[in-house]
Parts: C-alpha cells; sequence; structure tokens
C-alpha cells in the first residue's frame, strides 16, 4: 500500500495546488483556465476525500489498538476489538477502490456520444430489433438525465431501422455506453412466424465519443462532398433541393450520408460531426485492436464484428458473453434497466486492468 500511498498523496497535493490557484484574482479573471481549472479539481475530489477518510480510519485502528494496551474492563476491550474488526473491513474496501481510482483514466469517459443501430442479419426483424435497441437505451438515457436526439434514420415500412444514428449527451455518458459496441443477437417468434419457430437476428451497435475540433482535425484535402437530391418523406423540400450530403474521408475511406436536416448546410454540419467521431474511431479502434491483442482484457475490444449479447426472448433471459453474465430479466432490461450489466462490465474491465497493474 506504501506505492499507492505515495501515489494519491502526489493526487492531495495536487488538488490543495489547484484549489489554491481557483481563489487566486488572475485565475478567476481568465475564463478558460479557471473553467480548466475546476474541472481538474472535480475530477480528484472524490479520490482525495476517499484518502482522507482512508487515513482517518487507519488512525482510529492505531488508536483503538493503543487503547487495547491499557487496563479495561471486560466490556470496553471487547468494543474496543469489535470496533478495530468493523474499521479493519473498511480500510481493505477503501483501499480496493483507491486502487482503482489510480487505475489510468479513459480520456473520453465523460464525453457524449454518438451510437449507431444497425439491422444486421435476419431483415425484417433485425430491423425491428433495432428498434427495441433504440427504445432500451433512449428509456436508459431517461433514468441517466441524459437527452437523445435522433440526427439520421433509415426506417423500414413495418416500424424497424436499417440505421439509427443518435446523439446521446450527458454526464460521463461514454464511461456507461462503450462496453456497448458490438453485434447483439436476439432469439424470440417473430410476429409474422405464423409457425411459431424461434428466429436468431442481430443488430450491431456502434458507440463513438463525440470529438470536438481540438480533439481531431480533418484538412479539406481529405474530403470529397457530394451533393444530391434527399429522397423519402418530406415533400416538395426533399423533391426538389439538392441538400442531402456525402462525406467521404479520403485516407480512411469513411463515408457519411445525411439528408434528415432540412438545409444542405445543416446537413453538412451533421455529416461532418458524424464523420469526426467515425474516423477517430477509426484509428482509436485499429489502436485498441492491437492492445487488446496484447492485453486480452475480460470485456474484449468492443469491435461490432464481435457478438457481445443474446436476449431471448421465450426464457426471458439476457446472456453478456464476454464476462458470462446472464439475467433473467429481459423485459426489465429491454425497458431500460441496464445497471446491472453495465456495473458488471465495468468492474470486470477494471478487474483486468488491476491484474494487469500486478504482472
Amino acid at each position: 500500500m506504501d506505492e499507492i500511498f505515495e501515489k494519491v498523496q502526489a493526487l492531495v497535493d495536487r488538488y490543495d495546488e489547484v484549489s489554491e490557484m481557483l481563489s487566486d484574482p488572475d485565475v478567476i479573471s481568465d475564463t478558460q483556465r479557471f473553467m480548466a481549472l475546476s474541472k481538474e479539481e472535480g475530477g480528484l475530489r472524490e479520490t482525495v476525500d476517499t484518502f482522507r477518510h482512508y487515513k482517518s480510519v487507519v488512525d482510529g485502528i492505531e488508536g483503538d489498538k493503543e487503547l487495547l494496551q491499557e487496563k479495561l474492563d471486560p466490556e470496553m476491550e471487547e468494543m474496543t476489538k469489535d470496533e478495530i474488526k468493523a474499521l479493519t473491513a473498511e480500510k481493505e474496501t477503501l483501499e480496493s477502490q483507491l486502487k482503482i481510482m489510480l487505475l489510468p483514466k479513459d480520456p473520453n469517459d465523460d464525453k457524449n456520444i454518438i451510437m449507431e443501430i444497425h439491422g444486421a442479419a435476419g431483415g425484417d426483424e433485425a430491423a425491428l430489433f433495432a428498434a427495441n435497441l433504440y427504445d432500451m437505451y433512449q428509456r436508459y438515457a431517461e433514468k441517466q438525465g441524459w437527452s437523445v436526439e435522433i440526427i439520421d434514420e433509415n426506417k423500414t415500412e413495418i416500424g424497424g431501422y436499417k440505421e439509427l444514428v443518435l446523439m446521446i449527451q450527458g454526464d460521463n455518458v461514454y464511461s456507461k455506453l462503450k462496453f456497448e459496441n458490438g453485434a447483439h443477437r436476439v432469439q424470440r417468434v417473430p410476429e409474422t412466424e405464423s409457425a411459431g419457430r424461434v428466429h436468431t437476428s442481430t443488430a450491431t451497435v456502434g458507440v463513438m465519443p463525440e470529438y470536438e475540433d481540438v480533439d481531431i482535425e480533418i484538412e479539406d484535402k481529405d474530403l470529397r462532398v457530394d451533393v444530391y437530391r434527399s429522397s423519402g418523406a418530406g415533400g416538395q423540400h426533399v423533391n426538389k433541393t439538392s441538400s442531402a450530403v456525402r462525406m467521404t474521408h479520403i485516407p480512411t475511406g469513411v463515408v457519411v450520408a445525411m439528408q434528415d436536416q432540412r438545409s444542405q448546410q445543416q446537413n453538412r454540419a451533421k455529416a461532418l460531426e458524424i464523420l469526426k467521431a467515425r474516423v477517430y474511431n477509426f484509428y482509436a479502434s485499429q489502436n485498441e485492436a492491437e492492445y487488446s491483442e496484447m492485453r486480452k482484457t475480460a470485456v474484449g475490444t468492443g469491435d461490432r464484428s464481435e457478438r457481445i449479447r443474446t436476449y431471448n426472448y421465450p426464457q426471458n433471459r439476457v446472456t453478456d458473453h464476454r464476462i458470462g453474465l446472464s439475467l433473467n430479466k429481459l423485459d426489465r432490461i429491454m425497458n431500460g434497466e441496464l445497471e446491472d450489466i453495465i456495473d458488471a462490465l465495468v468492474i470486470a474491465d477494471q478487474t483486468a486492468k488491476l491484474e494487469e497493474l500486478k504482472k
């Protein structure tokens, strides 16, 4: 614990330094610097508070042990021993929490996300399942106090989605939804199946952090932009103007087509926003794949070709294959109660990283 003690003490020292800087008039007058330091202070606060609580628990144990050296009546001695036992258990819990807090932070964890849901294998049933996944994530987002905006969609006639692109904004969105990347499999009897046979279909989910201009810069020379007439619902405006935009990032071959907005300018802006996320995700996925090949995490790379979860309707069961978790409450999960799955995935990832640090 000595090594952890030193690392956390350095964070405490930095926290005190930042807190002092935030009261400096020169810093207060510099809005950008003040906001950056405030964010840094907020990010350190939980670790500092936990460490200070840990030190008070350690002091309590030492004080009780000194007390036992004195001549106590039997009842007082028993109470002191019980307190030492309780404080020791709390100390071990706090040590585990501090180890997790010292793990390298994913720099994207506090970002908003762009989520893409595609109906994959299974035709209309896959498109309907994509719509079910959208409902599930939307309900979960509501419980978290997040906002969800559809920025592009390709609907089927029966109410499913061939493709759906969402912007989800709020606190720590990426940290909670990043493990949703991958192929989601559904096993159920389709409404159109007269014989009552269970079919298997899939939908893929892609989760990409929303990157600001400072995160990634796409040069004009690397872009090809084509404009064309929108198709689908929308009346005369859609049919008579070339408002739809197809944007191609030449170095990676990433393509974004956007026609959901009313004007070409709006479609360009949305297309570039999604393109930035996809291009960054393209490079990040390559690096992550190489890293994960070496590390072999319990959660996996989250590649969209990787089957991560099965939703079995006849048995009301959801199974996450990466961590071997099965829950017999599919109905509640599809209603947005994803906490048990997400918490288990976060713990599995943290455990894998802690094991890696021991090597």
